[in-house]
């Protein structure tokens, strides 16, 4: 590509500053705590039945967002080979902002509370949100840099490392929510 054919950067920047922006504002219109009422600011807790999962910076549950963000660049690289890729960087970010947004509605969370091991549940952090949002930049990253089958090693290693460490991975949340199951439920809070 010429210079003149690649596309300027700072349109580029200037939205994805304004996506994180509205991401936080509807965040906080939602009720979203800014981090863990402890008041402490972990970089990473490992604990997922703790009351400060989802309340710092990154937890287990990245790696599923990870994922979220091997499968959008995937699906958009098929999709619009022929879109640059900062593009498809900014469309993955709306889109994981979006999820963010939609995960931390009262019906989302009543749905986790009511049909999955997440009892207590009670919503992301922004500061986890925006963890979350990283991390799926981060899983767009590494596909469009390994391609597509380190992308589907990266998948297959992620969602049985979660299965056996805190029985749940991206599969099995998407499915939970979907189609409860009691018994699954009941194995995943560790019965």
């Amino acid at each position: 590509m010429t210079g003149a054919e690649q596309p300027r950067r700072w349109p580029l920047c200037v939205l994805a500053s304004l996506i994180v922006l509205s991401t936080i504002v509807a965040l906080r219109f939602e009720g979203r705590i800014w981090w863990c009422k402890c008041r402490q600011l972990l970089l990473w807790v490992s604990d997922v039945q703790s009351a400060h999962c989802s309340q710092h910076l990154l937890d287990a549950y990245a790696f599923t967002h990870v994922l979220h963000g091997v499968a959008f660049y995937g699906a958009l690289a098929w999709l619009f080979s022929r879109v640059d890729f900062r593009w498809r960087f900014l469309i993955v970010l709306a889109l994981e902002s979006a999820w963010e947004i939609l995960e931390n509605s009262s019906f989302v969370i009543d749905r986790y509370r009511t049909h999955t091991a997440a009892l207590g549940y009670e919503g992301d952090s922004v500061v986890n949100s925006l963890g979350d949002v990283l991390a799926c930049m981060a899983g767009a990253w590494f596909a469009r840099r390994m391609g597509w089958k380190w992308s589907l090693a990266l998948w297959i290693t992620l969602e049985v490392l979660l299965l056996f460490w805190i029985r749940d991975n991206l599969f099995l949340n998407i499915y939970m929510l979907l189609i409860p199951s009691e018994g699954l439920k009941a194995w995943q809070a560790g019965g």
